[in-house]
């Protein structure tokens, strides 16, 4: 008796799993949806027998049916990946192909077909290039008596050819820029066929951003007025520009005060949704004016200016055309650049990199100079001190800045007092491991105290005193961080003055925080 319950058991076992099999076979079937992606190759052999071959291509088919249009009763089967051949007389076909998917769901598309065995005619090849790829092209043919193409498209000598059909696009993506030659071949039915050559050359357009590294674009400079353009290797390599290749404007002694030079892009530039330019700048002095000017390829009558000053000498900086309201219908595509505008030149050097499209949200880092509005220089201070930026009141000697820092030492305020900015991003000490600082104090022989520290572990930090040697009058100072260490991420700079003293209500300055070598 056990025996037959056991029996029972394991039916009712077996017939439990085998609903329950049956169930997730029905919820995965019901997920599967008809053959998509259809198409099909048709080539011909080239003997004058109108034997084609028809290859299908889909996702999700597990079979296809080829319907060949020629009166045939039966289709062809064929599985995804094989293909099938089938003899036409010389005519015009429409083959349908079905694929059937595992579900017995179908999908079914239909594709003309010429078999001809006279040589095609009106071939037609168009190339284009890919938007936003240079080195990418799109082809496309026609011709009358047409049965298939073929393209070559001449980087290598060994080439495959790739085999279309007409209405089809074909792309190809060159590995550098050069001349090739692109070969189409259209075959009919017959031995004969035709073909196409066209020669196209591949180069990098010039677009903004203009950076001077690429070794293939043709940074091709027109200059006026008797200034002179061209590439150089970058004279003062640092923390504000580390490229290695940037632009020169040569003022030649006794040029025009309009004297100039410009490169055409090979597109108008985007204003679309930025609206300014950054341009890296560097000068033999400050206060200089630099013009930047965009114009219409064709039609220079339509332009628009903006002018920066550069607000430090001999040493990189990043000034902000502002283009807000732009026409971006005029197609600005020429860039025009003016050193030391309004003034004779005298021979001197100008440096200019990276210019290039912005939204004008720049960054606190070095150099600190206090002339950019469009920065917040907002101080915090301990200990009695109090710091601000304000106009400089000594535009005298080594520093005829507008704007500097000033320090007031409170009195009666902690030896220790002082203030601190916190840059946006930290110090890169990769290349130059010394900061200078121009100062002014109303004695010499005071201790000028740098301290650096990370911005979310004030406990690492370094720090390098200075003491100054001049009073009343603006000197630089150079503080010593060879050895620092840059994975501390330092980007908080203390700044103390009179350290290890009282404050006596004294009032300090201190201007163009920078790198240095």
């Amino acid at each position: 008796m056990k025996k037959i319950i056991s029996l029972f058991s394991f039916i009712a076992l077996v017939l439990v799993y085998s609903c329950s099999s049956d169930d997730y076979s029905d919820a995965f079937l019901d997920d599967v949806t008809a053959p998509s992606n259809l198409s099909a190759l048709f080539t011909i052999t080239q003997n004058n027998s109108g034997l084609v071959t028809i290859r299908p291509n889909g996702t999700g088919a597990t079979i296809y049916k080829i319907y060949f249009g020629d009166g045939t009763q039966n289709p062809g089967q064929v599985s995804p990946g094989q293909a099938i051949t089938h003899t036409y007389a010389e005519g015009n076909y429409t083959v349908r192909i079905v694929g059937v998917g595992i579900t017995g769901l179908e999908t079914e598309i239909t594709q003309n077909l010429t078999v001809t065995f006279v040589a095609p005619e009106n071939l037609s090849v168009n190339i284009s290039p890919e938007v936003g790829n240079a080195y990418k092209i799109n082809l496309t043919a026609s011709a009358d008596y047409e049965t298939y193409f073929e393209v070559f498209f001449g980087e290598t000598p060994d080439e495959t050819p790739i085999q279309f059909n007409e209405g089809q696009t074909i792309s190809h993506t060159y590995q550098t820029i050069g001349t090739y030659q692109v070969r189409v071949v259209a075959y009919s039915g017959g031995a004969a066929t035709t073909e196409s050559v066209q020669n196209i050359t591949i180069f990098d357009p010039l677009l903004l951003p203009i950076t001077f590294e690429s070794p293939t674009l043709n940074y091709n400079f027109i200059s006026f007025g008797g200034a002179f353009s061209t590439v150089v290797n970058n004279p003062d390599i640092g923390a504000n520009n580390t490229s290695a290749r940037v632009g020169r404007l040569t003022k030649t002694a006794g040029s025009e005060v309009w004297a100039g030079s410009l490169l055409v892009l090979d597109a108008p530039i985007d204003f679309s949704s930025q609206q300014k330019i950054s341009v890296k700048t560097w000068s033999p002095v400050a206060g200089a004016t630099v013009k930047l000017k965009l114009e219409n390829a064709s039609n220079p009558n339509i332009n628009v200016e903006v002018d920066q000053v550069t607000t430090v000498a001999n040493a990189w900086e990043t000034l902000i055309f502002n283009f807000d309201g732009i026409n971006n219908a005029n197609n600005y595509q020429t860039v025009v650049l003016f050193f030391d505008f309004g003034n004779n030149g005298n021979g001197a050097n100008y440096y200019f990199d990276d210019i290039m499209l912005t939204d004008g949200q720049e960054e606190l880092k070095l150099p600190v100079t206090f002339e950019n509005s469009n920065l917040n220089y907002s101080f915090l201070n301990f200990g009695g001190a109090n710091t601000d930026v304000i106009n400089n009141p000594s535009q005298t000697g080594i520093n005829t800045s507008t704007k500097v820092g000033r320090l007031v030492k409170n009195s009666g305020s902690e030896v220790w007092a002082g203030s601190f900015i916190e840059l946006d991003v930290p110090i890169d000490f990769s290349s130059l491991q010394k900061i200078k600082m121009k100062t002014w104090a109303p004695q010499s022989g005071i201790v000028v105290l740098m301290k650096l520290e990370n911005l979310n572990n004030p406990s690492i930090n370094v720090e390098v005193p200075v003491t100054n040697t001049v009073a009343n009058s603006w000197e630089e100072l150079t503080f010593d961080f060879t050895g620092i260490n840059n994975a501390n991420q330092y980007q908080r700079v203390v700044v103390f003055f009179a350290f290890g003293t009282s404050g006596t209500g004294a009032s300090y300055y201190f201007d163009d925080i920078q790198l240095t070598n």
